[in-house]
């Protein structure tokens, strides 16, 4: 399959899987995103979701199937399906109520970057590049991706890449904030995501989400989430653990 979600442990992987064509998301990947990444989340095993391309794909993906589009650029029932589902899929993975972690290997461009932004954190190898290049094509970025980009690196880089659609090595990737760490493996990140309380990072991912969407303020729904925590059984192990000069085992 192009895509699949693998499970082991604590962790579910998004894996893309199409090396013939540098793993082009086409509309059926599109379409089967929702169900895997429902899946991942539904799984009450599951504490952390990681988005990777297959071992040895040697890229993470070249954006949108360019040659699919291209086929149906005249069928504007197809191009507003395919937008529909894109759409759908970036504003999903945004925010799946699970700590995501896109592990980035090799080039990263277009609708592929998209899927890395709308990921809480992004881990690069220095093999990888990042570019968004649908003024390379005379194109459009969709406004909900534009809104990622800007958040991760501001309006003045935000425009610089899509203006230009120049292709950014991984070093200067992490300069300018599109990407978080640059490692050979997210497995580090994971366990260190892992050994912390999955209750917080829920709650704390759902609190910045809210910032980014221009909450600037409290109000009864948050406030009511963080006096909460305090009855919770993390936040007795947590404590325990503090006061016991120990790692905390949060179940």
């Amino acid at each position: 399959m192009n895509l699949r979600l693998e499970k082991q442990g604590a962790v579910a992987r998004l894996v893309i899987d199409r090396p013939d064509a540098r793993n082009a998301i086409n509309m059926a990947m599109w379409e089967a995103f929702p169900s895997l990444i429902a899946e991942a989340e539904d799984d009450p095993a599951i504490r952390v979701l990681e988005l990777r391309a297959a071992d040895g794909a040697g890229a993470f993906s070249a954006g949108a199937d360019i040659k699919e589009m291209l086929a149906n650029k005249d069928n504007m029932g197809w191009r507003e399906a395919n937008q529909a589902e894109i759409n759908r899929v970036q504003y999903e993975l945004a925010r799946v109520d699970l700590p995501t972690v896109a592990f980035i290997d090799g080039d990263c461009i277009g609708g592929g970057c998209g899927l890395a932004l709308a990921c809480d954190i992004r881990v690069a190898t220095k093999r990888s590049r990042f570019g968004i290049t649908p003024g390379k094509l005379g194109l459009v970025y969709p406004l909900h991706d534009v809104k990622l980009l800007t958040d991760l690196v501001g309006p003045g880089q935000a425009k610089r890449i899509l203006f230009t659609g120049e292709l950014l090595d991984a070093e200067e990737a992490l300069r300018i904030g599109l990407v978080e760490i640059l490692s050979d493996s997210a497995d580090a990140l994971i366990e260190q995501i892992l050994a912390a309380s999955t209750f917080s990072a829920r709650e704390n991912k759902s609190f910045v989400r809210r910032v980014l969407d221009g909450q600037v303020a409290d109000d009864s729904m948050t406030l009511g989430m963080f006096d909460a925590a305090f009855g919770r059984e993390d936040f007795e192990e947590g404590s325990q653990a503090f006061l016991e000069k120990r790692k905390p085992n949060f179940k």
